[in-house]
Order: structure tokens, then C-alpha cells, then sequence
């Protein structure tokens, strides 16, 4: 099986695009999105999709010019509409307190929803890799993310987000590359040793590769499936426990979700950890700076129902238990 037909097996067996899709790339000029750029045009008929191109220039390395100059080259070489979009990311950093890496890819993502809206397109394709996928486990199982981290790279988020080619290897990605000539830009700061990503990919892996185990990448991309499918089976579980467990919801003014206090209390501690992540992702469509201590805290607060008590585990957020109920509120 060739990379191509790698690719058009995982999207059918991951059922990531169908027919009139219309799909936004996001393509640095690097090899791997240049083999998307690339696999996904030579299927476009097949398919029966459309697509563009979305580039960002983060500013930060001369280079960045060129390649996106060669990304706008190739794109009207194979007639694909290509849209780009400078961000000065150090500035920005700078500005916000935040990484380079943080603002770069929220920088991307914003474009390629910007992008998708305006030309109506209902996917966005990012060209995560095998490689990618195993490096962020490792990342995550260092920083003692729990076993929701160990899933790795989803290889579709919100049935929008796409990664057709997690399932192939870099070493796969650089021999198309070279197959069909396609000359990708590489940026020479994947090779500094300064991100804890650069070092997991240049300096840990190898060494695991050498000296434990020379089929990481797969072994640790075989872990990640397994851990996903138990992580969807835990979601499906924890949405029937919410709807047993609501008793009110509001999305007007003043957002909140209130739950049965019985019924809470009564669940399995590891059920309740993940029925207050899902209660507050509902809320605010993400779980961001909700730390294990501030699970604790609410599980805590609901065993010892005395009087009308709260907590504020962020600027955000209030939760607090009254006459048989517990409330999660949005502050204004």
C-alpha cells in the first residue's frame, strides 16, 4: 500500500470526508502539508470534493517569506485557490505573555475558521502525522496530563477537523516528498532543541528507538487508539449520566447548568470527576484552567452540604449547592 492509498484508507475507514465536501487545508510549505496539499488534489475527483489553501506567516524566521511564496507558487501551479495571512507571533507573545508555539497555533486555527467561513466549507485538514501523534503522548504523559492526554491527537475533532495523515510516518511523508518532486520548505527550528517538542522528537525518541523499543512511533500510536476508544466509550457514558443527573439548564443572560445533588453524590468519584469536566466544557466549550484541585474541591463541596456554600475555581466560574442542587454559573 503507497501513501496514497494509506491515506484514502483512513479517511473511508475513519469516514473523515464525503462526497461535496469542502475542505480548507492548512498547508506551512513543510512536508507534511505539502504531501496533504498534494495526496488531497490528486484525489479530488475520486472524492468528489473541493478544496483551498490556507497559509500563515508566522514572521518569525526569514525563511517564512519564501515559503510562503512557494506554497502560493505550487498552489496556482495545480489551480487551487490559496489564501494567506500574516501574524507577527513574537509581538503578539510578547503582548499576551504567551508562547510563540500558543500563539502560532491559535493564530492558524483562527484563520482556518475565518477561511472556511468565507468560503463556505465545511472541513479544515491539518497534516498531523504519526510521528505528531506519538510525540504529543509522550509530551502529555510527562506533564502527568491523566489518561484523556495519553489519547493523543483525535483524528477528527467536532466532525469539522480533519488528519488524514495520522496514520502515516514521517519517513513515509519524506519519501513521497521525493517521489513526486514536491521540493518542501523545512524550518530549520524543528531542529533546535529549545521547545519540549523539538527534544521528545530529536533527542528522546531516538534514544527509545536505540536502546528500548525501535517501533515507538507505532507502539505508542497503537496505545493512543486503544485509549481513544475507551475515551469515547467513557463520553457516551458521562452524556446519558448528565441527562439523568440535570435538572435545569440555562443559555440565556445568565448561563448555567444545574444537577441533582443525590444523584451526584451517589456516583463513582472517577463518574463525578468527568460529569464536572463535561459540565463546565458544556458551559464554556472547553475545560481550560479547570485543575485537578478544583475537582476535588467541588466534590468536596457537594459531600459537605451545610448551608449555602461556593466556589470560584476561575474568574468565570461559580459553583455553588443549594437546597438540593448544584449549580455551575457562568459570572458575568
Amino acid at each position: 500500500m503507497n501513501l496514497q492509498e494509506k491515506v484514502l484508507d483512513t479517511i473511508t475507514k475513519n469516514n473523515l470526508i464525503q462526497k461535496k465536501d469542502s475542505i480548507v487545508i492548512g498547508v506551512s510549505g513543510g512536508p507534511d502539508s505539502m504531501t496533504l496539499l498534494n495526496v488531497l488534489f490528486e484525489l479530488k475527483k475520486q472524492l468528489q470534493i473541493d478544496i483551498c489553501v490556507a497559509h500563515v506567516n508566522h514572521m518569525i524566521r526569514k525563511e517564512a517569506k519564501q515559503e510562503e511564496e512557494y506554497v502560493q507558487n505550487f498552489c496556482k501551479k495545480i489551480g487551487v485557490k490559496c489564501y494567506t495571512k500574516n501574524v507577527d507571533v513574537k509581538s503578539k507573545a510578547q503582548e499576551f505573555k504567551m508562547s510563540t508555539e500558543t500563539i502560532g497555533r491559535n493564530a492558524r486555527y483562527e484563520f482556518f475558521e475565518e477561511i472556511a467561513k468565507k468560503v463556505n466549507a465545511n472541513k479544515v485538514a491539518t497534516a498531523h502525522t504519526a510521528n505528531d501523534n506519538a510525540e504529543t503522548v509522550l509530551m502529555n504523559l510527562m506533564r502527568g496530563s491523566g489518561i484523556s492526554g495519553l489519547k493523543g491527537i483525535e483524528i477528527k475533532r467536532n466532525e469539522k477537523f480533519i488528519r488524514p495523515l495520522l496514520e502515516c510516518t514521517r519517513k513515509e511523508i519524506e519519501d513521497y516528498c521525493k517521489e513526486k518532486n514536491l521540493q518542501p520548505k523545512y524550518d530549520k527550528t524543528n531542529m533546535e532543541n529549545i521547545y519540549t517538542r523539538n527534544k521528545i522528537r530529536n533527542k528522546l525518541i531516538p534514544y527509545i528507538e536505540k536502546e528500548f523499543n525501535p517501533n515507538i512511533i507505532e507502539t505508542l500510536n497503537r496505545m493512543s487508539s486503544i485509549v481513544q476508544k475507551e475515551e469515547q466509550y467513557f463520553i457516551e457514558l458521562i452524556e446519558n449520566v448528565f441527562k439523568e443527573t440535570k435538572i435545569d439548564q440555562k443559555d440565556e443572560k445568565q448561563k448555567s447548568i444545574t444537577l441533582n445533588l443525590k444523584k451526584f453524590n451517589n456516583l463513582d468519584n472517577v463518574i463525578k470527576s468527568r460529569l464536572i469536566l463535561y459540565t463546565i466544557n458544556k458551559l464554556f466549550d472547553t475545560t481550560q484552567g479547570i485543575e485537578k484541585i478544583h475537582i476535588e474541591d467541588i466534590i468536596k463541596l457537594c459531600q459537605n452540604n451545610v448551608g449555602n456554600k461556593y466556589l470560584t475555581p476561575n474568574k468565570n466560574l461559580k459553583v455553588f449547592v443549594k437546597k438540593g442542587e448544584i449549580i455551575f454559573s457562568v459570572i458575568n
